[in-house]
């Protein structure tokens, strides 16, 4: 029943699916990258996360992590694990040669964090945001404040935290009120209470770096008076800093992960970036951040779905329609269609969430690294658009699939014993943090389409039904669910324009039928990979057209009903 990481579904996807090692040696930093290099960091990281995090788990959420006058003691065997993490150099994959990383492509590492999550989400807490405090720091810090963090972070022998939320300011950051006062040498000293800060105090590092977002004196209020500081555990000479966890959260899940109050009391911090740009700042990471989160998602599904495939195959119950068996025998509930049924649509969700994840990784690197300003910027705009729907779609599904996984078990779900409930509460949070799911669908619809008038979303509709098959099984549906997106994105923009409210009663339903039509499209792409005829990838594919993707009519009708009452027409 324990998780364990394969690397031969996402080799697939990335090599058959995606032709990924081609498309990243078209990049500079890439051009040794190939589907040998790819699959062997692969099989070593499925290795290592099955045998060294995954184990982890359970004492994880039993003990979970403890809290003793502001210090904290993280589970049974986790600062072992973490040590021997970063000595491998997991935590650099990604990062520059020259901050002393592997210069990997983003995949990698997106395949590496999506498989600790599903072996262990409250340990895979603590380096889950090492590579955007490194991307902060490497893109807005100065060269001081480089030189004394930056081969820190990217080694991940310091780890790092975000400290943005306060007692009254969530979504709105508008709201905080942290202050940071200046001193004579440049540097300042931070003031206030930060929570629900992970990893904001623990024993797995010598030291803890901290990016946190205040005030300085005479600063506008609302966002635009924000910057971004950074300041940490110990100070340069070895004294700690004037920064106090005062307790940590007692929390639905994610036991293995210190949730802090952080207070600052005059702690020496230094400025990252321009003042008054610390959202600005921030934001280099949040693309990354939140694709991170989405394969949270996925990687908590399949932990789900081995654990609830594994007992399917060995719980015998009653003879399954059409066995053969005679009365009194019982067959394993996999054979019950009951059964094949969760098993095969969750399977689809997976299979098609990981093509739409590893494409948009592959993306973010395309926007950094791509010799033609043009791709670069059709990169960046996919990365736009498409982060959010997979936040959302990833981290919804991640939560109902373990919990409709959880139905596998019957009565023994319910209990502690097989494990799959803690992934039912440890999902919940990720369509909470880096964003809500509603604050996701709100930034797609009125920040992202509704500005340009639908126009880039439009385009990009249009041009993956262009590149469908048309002659391929499912070529003709696949092409009218997009093009039907797209005019529905036209109909939303013209409906908007009539009523101020509308885009956001309506964002949740857009965000949902938008994905919806890039996940038929990813399967379509799954479809016409060699090999994807066998009854692995045709049973989900099966399971997608007839239960997953007609989702996406109910919601285009939704949709269109809110146009039409908007316009005063009647909705019946």
């Amino acid at each position: 029943m324990d998780y364990r990481p394969d690397a031969a579904d996402p080799r697939f996807l990335l090599e058959q699916v995606l032709d990924a090692p081609a498309r990243l040696r078209a990049l500079a930093p890439f051009a040794e990258v190939d589907d040998g290099l790819m699959g062997q960091v692969l099989e070593e990281a499925a290795r290592f996360v099955g045998e060294v995090i995954a184990p982890l788990n359970a004492v994880g959420d039993a003990v979970g992590a403890r809290f003793d006058a502001g210090k904290v003691t993280m589970p049974p065997g986790f600062a072992a694990a973490y040590r021997a993490f970063w000595q491998a150099g997991w935590p650099a994959l990604a990062c520059a040669p020259e901050d002393g990383g592997q210069g990997l492509p983003w995949v990698l590492e997106g395949v590496l964090y999506e498989w600790l999550t599903g072996a262990n989400h409250g340990w895979t807490m603590a380096p889950g945001l090492l590579h955007g405090a490194y991307e902060c720091l490497k893109h807005h810090g100065s060269a001081e404040l480089k030189a004394r963090y930056l081969a820190k972070i990217a080694s991940g022998e310091w780890l790092a935290t975000m400290c943005l939320t306060e007692p009254q300011a969530g979504s709105d950051l508008g709201l905080v009120r942290t202050q940071a006062a200046p001193q004579a040498d440049g540097s300042h000293r931070l003031s206030g209470t930060k929570i629900f800060i992970s990893g904001g105090e623990h024993d797995l590092t010598d030291n803890i770096v901290h990016l946190v977002l205040a005030r300085e004196p005479g600063a506008p209020p609302g966002p635009k008076g924000l910057s971004l500081f950074v300041t940490a555990k110990f100070l340069d000479d070895g004294a700690r800093n004037a920064i106090h966890c005062e307790r940590i959260e007692e929390k639905m899940g994610l036991h293995g992960s210190p949730t802090c109050v952080l207070r600052f009391d005059g702690a020496s911090a230094w400025r990252v970036g321009e003042p008054g740009r610390g959202l600005a700042a921030m934001f280099v990471m949040m693309n990354a951040a939140r694709l991170h989160v989405a394969l949270q998602g996925v990687g908590l599904l399949e932990a789900a779905w081995q654990k609830a495939r594994a007992y399917a195959g060995e719980r015998l119950q009653m003879r399954a329609p059409g066995s053969g068996r005679t009365a009194g025998e019982a067959d394993p509930i996999i054979r019950h269609p009951a059964m094949q049924r969760v098993l095969d649509t969750e399977r689809a969700w997976i299979d098609g969430l990981r093509v739409l994840a590893y494409h948009t990784g592959m993306e973010l690197d395309v926007a950094r690294h791509h010799a033609d300003p043009a791709r670069r910027q059709a990169a960046q705009q996919w990365c736009s658009l498409v982060t959010p729907v997979l936040k959302s779609l990833c981290t919804e599904q991640g939560f109902a699939g373990a919990s409709r996984l959880l139905q596998v078990f019957g009565g023994h779900g319910y209990v502690r014993e097989w494990g799959i409930e803690q992934h039912v509460r440890d999902a919940r949070i990720t369509l909470i943090y880096e964003g809500t799911n509603e604050i996701q669908a709100i930034d797609l619809l009125a920040r992202k389409v509704l500005p340009d008038g639908g126009a880039a979303l439009v385009a990009l509709l249009e041009q993956l039904a262009q590149e469908v098959d048309g002659a391929a099984a499912d070529g003709p549906e696949t092409t009218d669910r997009l093009h039907d997106a797209a005019r529905l994105t036209r109909e939303l923009v013209a409906a908007a324009g009539r009523q101020a409210a509308l885009p956001y009663e309506a964002a949740d339903d857009f965000l949902r039928a938008t994905g919806l039509a890039l996940l038929g499209w990813a399967w379509h792409r799954i479809a016409r990979a060699p090999g994807a005829q066998d009854a692995r990838w045709a049973v989900p594919h099966q399971a997608l057209r007839l239960r997953v993707l007609p989702e996406y009519g109910m919601r285009a009708q939704i949709l269109r009903n809110q146009c039409r009452a908007a316009a005063g027409a009647r909705v019946d």
